[in-house]
């Protein structure tokens, strides 16, 4: 009987679909369900089927097999028992991708207790909000940040280093699961700053069969790919689609360890002769900004990206580069993905800067202020239809007339200046196609006469002076309309970041609101 792995078209997906055959993916049904067993065990029997290959900021590569894999993380989840870890017990996590990482992730799953994956770049302060929000009775890190670990987290803290996997020999390398599908198996927290504790997304065990729909349709993955992402697996992509995503259906995927570095990224993508790459919009502008890229072969043959749109530049050189069309997958941790662009369909036209279309079973549409459709081309908020009943977004958009959706951005980075209403993102990626900026991101600051006024800030390697802001004013204004340019410009070394790489212009609207008062 054919599965829905064996359908790579558009028109397939559509016809094919239903939960029950996404469940029919799995071991697994709606009782008893286990996501360290889905990912791990059940492709273990062959030791020679690779899981993960790391590439290591060092030039190390780690390449670790199922079957080890499932040794390693059967005897730490025993190991938890034995430190009387309990179903529901939260478990975290502060490691770099790596042995030590996925022996922890799944080792805690197994055993029922809760996985809570932790960004490594956490401050004491970070860190310590998340821990005191999610009360784990075991905190794994390594040897560099336990020190501030234990400094700042009221749990005990567990050390990955050799010493622990020697005492993880004394255990056995097989453990029998016993979890529920409504069970609790992770806590994700969502990327933000480091004084804002931003919710924790909580994951049941059945999460990973709703993720299938993000595999099949928003990157494209199917057994045989070679998948890379180099999103951290401590927040959403990088664990969801990037690691849990591909292992469910036997994928080798790929990731990145340490700090990033866009040659190491081409390097990985060549060695390990991927096929299928998921990656974040900053990662292809930062391999395009290396002017180097050319100098790689590749295998490419699917190629998505998600949390934020690419600028129109960078997405015609990804294409170029590797002669395939990058696809959108949108969604919000809250919402999952429903935006898809279907990367490997044949049958699907993929459009420079499109979201894509709805992935098969949910509805989604573009609404205006008082909740109707919008008509083609008309800018409203994009939501989605769940349990009867219209979610919002938060996100502006609009649909062509062939049905392809499009981004508007975040509808507080809609800035109305004098009555006139103007996209961030849109004079962003104007910006971003002068040759002299590097980076730029757009807000609206206070002004007495307009109300706001548009503000940029540019990263490039010129310095501030007078004739370039007005270059720069007038490179955008001749591209959009005489209104809608930056009346301020600021040049800056670099603009603040999410954890998860995104440029967050939060930040910039607080540090204006506060120079303001």
């Amino acid at each position: 009987m054919s599965k829905l792995t064996d359908y790579s078209r558009y028109a397939d997906a559509q016809q094919h679909y239903s939960m029950e055959a996404v469940w029919a993916l799995f071991d697994g049904d709606k009782q008893s369900f286990n996501i360290a067993h889905e990912c791990i065990d059940r492709h273990a029997a062959d030791a020679r089927r690779i899981a993960v290959r790391v590439a290591h900021a060092d030039g190390r590569d780690e390449i670790i097999g199922f079957r080890e894999l499932s040794q390693w993380s059967s005897r730490f989840a025993h190991w938890l028992l034995a430190q009387g870890v309990r179903p529901g017990d939260r478990v975290a996590f502060m490691l770099d991708p790596s042995l030590a990482f996925y022996t922890a992730m799944f080792g805690a799953m197994k055993t029922g207790a809760i996985s809570v994956p932790l960004f490594t770049l956490f401050g004491p302060e970070g860190l310590q909000l998340r821990v005191a929000d999610c009360t784990p009775v075991i905190l794994v890190t390594n040897t560099e940040k336990a020190g501030m670990a234990k400094a700042s987290a009221n749990t005990r803290v567990v050390v990955a280093d050799d010493s622990l996997f020697e005492e993880l020999k004394a255990y056995p390398d097989t453990f029998k699961v016993d979890t529920k599908a409504d069970d609790l198996a992770a806590f994700q927290y969502t990327s933000g700053t480091t004084r804002e504790l931003p919710a924790a997304v909580r994951h049941t065990h059945r999460s990973i069969v709703v993720l299938a729909l993000a595999a099949l349709y928003g990157t494209g993955v199917r057994p045989g790919d070679d998948f890379f992402c180099p999103s951290s697996p401590a927040w959403g992509h990088g664990m969801w689609h990037g690691t849990l995503a591909p292992l469910s259906l036997g994928v080798t995927t790929g990731t990145m360890s340490g700090k990033f570095a866009a040659l190491r990224l081409l390097q990985a993508l060549q060695d390990y002769g991927i096929t299928n790459l998921s990656a974040a919009a900053t990662h292809y502008r930062m391999m395009k900004a290396t002017g180097e890229a050319e100098k790689f072969r590749f295998r490419l043959q699917k190629l998505s990206y998600t949390g934020e749109p690419i600028d129109p530049a960078t997405l015609e050189y990804t294409e170029k580069l590797f002669g395939r069309p990058v696809c959108s997958m949108y969604g919000t941790t809250e919402v999952g993905v429903v935006l898809v662009n279907y990367p490997g369909a044949p049958d699907f036209t993929v459009k420079p800067g499109s979201l894509g279309k709805a992935i098969p079973g949910q509805t989604v549409q573009v609404q205006d202020a008082g909740g109707k459709p919008c008509a083609p081309r008309q800018i409203g908020e994009l939501k989605l239809l769940r349990r009867g009943e219209w979610v919002p977004t938060k996100d502006l958009g609009w649909i062509d007339e062939d049905g392809h959706f499009y981004h508007g951005g975040r509808a507080d980075d809609v800035i109305i200046s004098a009555g006139w209403t103007m996209s961030a993102v849109e004079i962003e990626n104007v910006l971003l196609k002068h040759p002299d900026v590097r980076e730029a991101a757009v807000i609206g600051v206070r002004d007495s006469l307009r109300g706001q006024v548009v503000k940029a800030f540019v990263v490039s390697p010129r310095s501030q002076s007078e004739a370039f802001v007005r270059e720069l004013q007038d490179f955008t204004r001749e591209r959009l309309s005489q209104h809608e340019f930056p009346r301020q410009i600021a040049l800056v070394e670099e603009l603040p970041k999410t954890p998860a790489g995104k440029v967050n212009r939060k930040v910039l609207r607080d540090r204006e609101n506060a120079a303001a008062a």
